[in-house]
């Protein structure tokens, strides 16, 4: 059954942060199994896609990381979803489509559920990308989500929600013919030999904790810590690092293209998010081989499986630890990248199309 589909995200095309990652993903699979997909964002069109992009503009979420957090407006995030909102109405013309797909609350998700006079609105799908909370929030401006299906990224969301909403249960996905094990590239990247490297990939905000990463690797003598990301806390992030860890921190970006590069020339990947929606990161990591150093939790351990070294990481000793055992051990250790393999975005994309095309029917 082929299908109209509209995926719609302020950062498409123009960022490639998790969220426009794993939902440009689906629409490529989508587009490339026969459905006519239309992507919506603020970048502009990328070569060879099989969709159709159409530009909607918004303001880059760094202009709004001073701004007040109020009712509605509670972030740099909103803030930039809220600059989306206006271009998306004029844009958006519901009966060109069977179903919508978002990850984005509050603006773009009533946007595309806005009411239709003499007319019936599309299928409406929201992702958990980045949290369940517009799902399960009955207070504020929660009270006005809604959906006709929600796709969980986790078995947590998927329990807390399969009796409230229509709903999946299907994780993220990596390429895998980009992510897999090979040798680093550490000259190219401008990375040091000779020493071993702990690599983060975050987002430099609070609930990242990278500022705790730098503490645990101070107390690891002789390792390297490289963090791929950027965001607000920068200027604190950069000053820890240059106290704690002279010589030893390297913080940079990288194209899409160089991200599995980049895995490769580390020696293990260190991430300290207490709770992650799903984490692309950790697969990205494991299907290249590095061991995984994270919290300890059950929707971890169903990414990643029980063989690697988690622990709570709201010990910053233990973390040392963790990170110290695991460039220690250099043999015995086993491989997790074939456990990646069920993540990848074939079979992802493929369980997207079977959950949308049978809420329509």
């Amino acid at each position: 059954m082929a299908m109209r589909l509209l995926f719609a995200l302020p950062g498409f095309h123009r960022f490639d942060r998790g969220a426009e990652v794993a939902l440009l993903a689906v629409a490529d699979h989508c587009a490339r199994a026969g459905d006519a997909v239309t992507v919506m964002g603020s970048g502009g069109p990328r070569p060879d896609t099989p969709y159709a992009f159409r530009h909607v503009p918004a303001i880059d979420r760094k202009w709004f990381e001073r701004m007040p957090s109020m009712p509605l407006l509670r972030g740099d995030t909103v803030y930039e979803e809220a600059s989306f909102l206006p271009g998306l109405l004029r844009r958006y013309h519901p009966d060109a489509y069977d179903a919508t797909v978002t990850c984005s609350f509050p603006f773009t998700n009533l946007a595309l559920r806005r009411p239709r006079i003499g007319g019936k609105r599309p299928a409406h799908v929201f992702v958990t990308q980045n949290g369940d909370w517009p799902a399960i929030t009955r207070t504020s401006e929660y009270r006005w989500f809604g959906c006709e299906g929600l796709v969980c990224t986790n078995p947590d969301f998927y329990e807390r929600n399969k009796d409230h909403w229509p709903s999946a249960l299907i994780p993220n996905g990596i390429d895998l013919r980009r992510f897999s094990p090979g040798s680093g590239e550490r000259v190219r990247l401008g990375l040091p030999e000779g020493r071993p490297i702990v690599l983060m990939v975050s987002a430099l905000i609070t609930s990242k904790r990278v500022s705790d990463g730098i503490r645990a690797i101070a107390a690891v003598p002789g390792a390297h810590l490289v963090v791929a990301g950027d965001g607000a806390l920068r200027g604190e992030v950069d000053a820890l690092a240059a106290t704690l860890l002279p010589g030893r921190f390297t913080r940079l970006t990288v194209s899409p293209s160089d991200m599995p590069a980049l895995y490769r020339s580390a020696d293990a990947f260190l991430h300290l998010s207490l709770l992650e929606s799903f984490g692309n990161v950790f697969v990205e990591a494991m299907a290249c081989g590095l061991p995984i150093i994270g919290h300890d939790t059950p929707r971890l351990r169903w990414i990643v499986g029980d063989n690697e070294p988690l622990v709570d990481t709201q010990s910053i000793p233990a973390v040392a630890q963790a990170i110290a055992t695991t460039l220690a051990a250099t043999t015995g250790r086993a491989d997790g990248s074939a456990r990646a393999e069920r993540f990848g975005w074939d079979q992802v994309g493929a369980a997207y199309r079977s959950f949308i095309s049978g809420l329509l029917r």
